[in-house]
């Protein structure tokens, strides 16, 4: 007998990959995955624990690690994430499943030209709106711009209906989605963030910042009562219940949707800055997550060959697909809108015709997530002014970055 690194006994004729993850949302189609590899390879048994919503995935994973108990497989953000836990990451660079990755899926978890995560699927980040309530309202054309946005908005009110429904107390609608619009709309994201981190740039004054408190103003106004209190939950049933026409949220609400009106007419726009219309079929799409192996794992051959199967097998694609409800990260994964829904349909879309914002709160300083929430909901409440808003981004960016 030999121990698995969870300290359970195992035969000497067996493998145990073991597998810790935060998608929670995944977690049983997952273990149904698993049970299906299982059979198709005899000797290998894969564990599968998902730890997430109300918990600190992050904090619970680094003490698996501190404790000994290193997991085989387990889930990475990118970027930031990527360097903290670079030590333990296996290059996956010779993959067979690489060159079938679209490019800027790849780009969070490349360090130095080569790769060292898999993608789990793509999503993206929009108003998702009622496309039955705009019609009910008379709003004919989609809006494009701010003004346009206003117009809409103005609409639905006069008419009963609550146009944004707005979850304020999540910190990650405020600080990974609302903040990470203005950082998409740089001219250059990237070089925007390399240059905040040299001192070289500055949040207070940037313009397009300036556009964006518009837009949150915007959505404050015509918001739902009590934003600050109401919770991801709370959100999704307004709005799929049809008591409001728009949320600012992402695909993967739309299982949440459909468990509550599976017949709702739903699409995504995009969230305008300003009245400048060039980006006005854009939507901010992006990898949540990446699958890693652990260099120093016993069984790492093992866990590579279970990722390769997962993205190349019939088995794995149809769990990707019409299991999990992904939009896949890779073009030889295809879907349909009737697995994905209209949403995952709109997200697709984009990535075909090259209509994509970056995603880049995970470049962000470890930590800062928290803290942009906090000024925001300071914000929103009417505790702060805009200028004090803006710099008080920049003192928690340098704090976090030079402390």
């Amino acid at each position: 007998m030999t121990s698995c690194s969870n300290g359970a006994q195992e035969s000497t004729d067996s493998k145990t990959i073991h597998i810790y993850q935060f998608k929670v949302e995944i977690s049983e189609p997952l273990k149904a995955m698993v049970a299906e590899y299982e059979k198709e390879h005899p000797g290998i048994r894969v564990e599968v624990l998902s730890v997430g919503g109300g918990m600190d995935y992050a904090a619970s994973l680094k003490a698996k690690f501190s404790s000994g108990d290193e997991p085989d497989i387990f889930t990475n953000e990118g970027y930031q994430d990527m360097e903290t836990w670079f030590e333990y990451l296996e290059d996956l660079s010779d993959q067979p499943w690489v060159n079938e990755l679209d490019d800027f899926a790849k780009r969070p978890m490349t360090k130095d030209g080569k790769l060292y995560g898999q993608p789990m699927n793509l999503e993206g980040f929009g108003f998702i709106y009622n496309r039955d309530l705009f019609e009910q309202a008379g709003i004919t054309d989609l809006p494009q711009t701010l003004t346009e946005l206003r117009q809409v908005a103005q609409r639905l009110e006069e008419q009963g209906i609550i146009p944004f429904a707005n979850a304020y107390q999540e910190y990650w609608v405020l600080s990974n989605h609302l903040a990470n619009i203005p950082f998409s709309r740089q001219e250059e994201p990237e070089r925007f963030i390399e240059e905040l981190d040299a001192q070289t740039n500055q949040i207070p004054g940037n313009p397009v910042f300036d556009d964006w408190v518009q837009l949150m103003d915007l959505m404050l106004e015509y918001s739902n009562p009590y934003p600050l209190t109401t919770d991801y939950n709370t959100q999704v049933t307004l709005f799929a219940t049809g008591q409001a026409a728009m949320m600012p949220q992402g695909n993967w609400t739309q299982p949440q949707i459909d468990g509550i009106n599976p017949d709702l007419n739903i699409g995504i726009l995009p969230t305008p800055v300003n009245d400048d219309p060039a980006l006005a079929d854009y939507l901010a799409i992006g990898v949540p997550a990446n699958w890693v192996v652990n260099k120093n794992s016993p069984v790492k051959e093992e866990a590579k060959d279970f990722l390769n199967w997962m993205v190349t097998s019939d088995t794995g694609k149809r769990y990707i697909t019409e299991e999990f409800k992904f939009v896949p990260a890779f073009q030889s994964i295809k879907t349909s809108p009737d697995i994905v829904g209209d949403l995952g349909a709109e997200i697709i879309r984009r990535v075909e015709e090259d209509k994509v914002l970056s995603w880049n709160f995970s470049r962000f300083p470890k930590g800062l997530n928290h803290d942009l929430s906090s000024i925001m909901q300071a914000y929103i409440a009417g505790a702060i002014a805009k200028e004090d808003m803006m710099q008080q981004f920049q003192e928690a960016w340098d704090n976090l970055k030079f402390r």
